[in-house]
């Protein structure tokens, strides 16, 4: 059992950052690649793919945590909540866990337990870091749309709460929200203003 994990939304301003722990079916699904390769159509199509044929688990952490923790720390806490909540629903441990990028949880997060392996650039050339890219990408996308209904301005049903001129145009306009990461230098440039 090697499940694959990666993570959305390192960069933005705004919104929370998503992994996602996928373990894949057999056959897997045919055409998974890096979710920032596809185009939404295709994403869209594997995604309901994968979840309904494969197990799969996400971990969020919302702006709160980003700030308090920083991004890093974030990221590490919502890769092992992803993995816990899919260790549950398979009632055991995988054997190993890939994790798109250089560094895993192992030793940053005390709850990580697992014999995990960084692998750069895997969410390109590893299956089911790919199809965790694909589940992370697209539920912190519709929770950005979902997001923008409220908060219409700045565009995030585009943009994603990435730094866009729109947006940061719209956070000069508007002013911070309480889903922008005031931690990241141009939110906390509108907060000292």
């Amino acid at each position: 059992m090697i499940v694959g994990v990666d993570e959305a939304g390192r960069g933005p301003l705004a919104g929370p950052v998503v992994a996602a722990a996928v373990l894949l079916c057999k056959p897997r699904p045919s055409g998974l690649d890096d979710s920032k390769k596809l185009t939404a159509a295709r994403r869209a199509e594997l995604e309901a793919t994968i979840k309904r044929r494969c197990q799969w688990a996400v971990g969020v952490v919302d702006v709160e945590e980003i700030d308090r923790l920083n991004i890093f720390g974030a990221t590490m806490l919502a890769m092992t909540l992803a993995v816990d909540a899919l260790c549950a629903k398979l009632g055991c441990d995988p054997l190993e866990v890939l994790v798109d990028g250089n560094m895993t949880p192992a030793g940053r997060r005390p709850e990580w337990h697992w014999n995990a392996r960084a692998i750069v650039g895997g969410d390109a050339i590893e299956p089911c870091i790919s199809a965790a890219s694909i589940i992370a990408k697209e539920h912190r996308d519709r929770m950005m749309c979902f997001a923008a209904q409220k908060h219409a301005q700045y565009g995030w049903e585009k943009n994603k709460g990435y730094g866009t001129p729109d947006h940061l145009a719209a956070l000069r306009a508007h002013g911070p929200t309480p889903l922008h990461r005031k931690s990241f230098a141009p939110v906390s440039q509108m907060v000292l203003l």
